[in-house]
């Protein structure tokens, strides 16, 4: 009985010493990139911020600015999993754009919402040579759309748990994308039938756009578990479910 107690204890003892790196998998580290006023992302993405970590093993940092000449905050990218990107028409140049491209652009992995296509006045070429996508303006405004998840979507990680999406947003004009894009979801308005999600590799580095993004898609469950998944998919990592 006196060894039974002595291991016990030495066991107990041996669980209290594993640094918790190794006795619990680390959160994912995460950045959100929010400059586009229009959308509101000061709003939404602080937001989101707090359902992250609510409900997933997350750590976020936001870095957030209503002034389209400056971003400061993006050391941030240099030691994070992944980085999600909703930016509109910023002006940024010098030291700011060059730490935004070398993270684009360096096979890093990238979640990209709805402006982010055209997220930098500097760097518009980022839509075509990292995202694959192809955009040139929007539809009008107002007119419902029907999503619809496509044969390849239909068993990919980032769409598990996902409901129907429901938007109020205009039908951008995305395609055609990237050969090597795979696409998860298309929308169809009475005007045209455009893609709306899809996934692409990037130097090595997973990429992930969603043409999506206003306060109130940002308010979804769906849309939340989509981007949520995106986030978890692009850094390679298990998508867990949400608490």
């Amino acid at each position: 009985m006196r060894f039974l107690k002595t291991a016990l204890l030495a066991l107990g003892l041996s669980m209290a010493m594993i640094p918790p790196s190794l006795s619990a998998e680390k959160p994912l580290k995460v950045v959100l990139v929010s400059g586009a006023k229009i959308y509101e992302t000061g709003v939404s993405l602080p937001k989101f911020k707090d359902y992250l970590e609510t409900h997933y093993p997350v750590d976020c940092t936001l870095i957030h600015t209503d002034n389209k000449e400056e971003l400061p905050g993006l050391e941030a990218l240099e030691d994070c999993d992944t980085a999600l990107f909703f930016t509109r028409r910023m002006k940024i140049d010098g030291e700011d754009l060059e730490k935004v491209k070398e993270y684009l652009s360096g096979g890093h992995p990238i979640v990209a919402l709805r402006t982010a296509s055209h997220g930098f006045q500097n760097y518009l070429e980022f839509d075509k040579e990292v995202l694959g996508g192809n955009y040139d303006g929007h539809f009008k405004e107002g007119i419902p759309m029907e999503i619809r998840v496509t044969p390849e979507g239909k068993d990919h990680p980032v769409l598990q748990g996902v409901g129907r999406i429901e938007t109020v947003s205009s039908l951008y004009r995305t395609g055609p994308i990237a050969e090597d894009a795979t696409l998860l979801m298309e929308a169809t308005t009475p005007d045209s039938t455009q893609p709306l999600v899809w996934t692409r590799d990037h130097n090595g580095g997973r990429v992930l756009y969603a043409g999506l993004g206003t306060v109130e898609d940002c308010e979804q469950e769906s849309f939340r578990r989509l981007v949520a998944n995106a986030l978890f998919w692009t850094a390679g990592k298990v998508i867990p479910d949400p608490k």
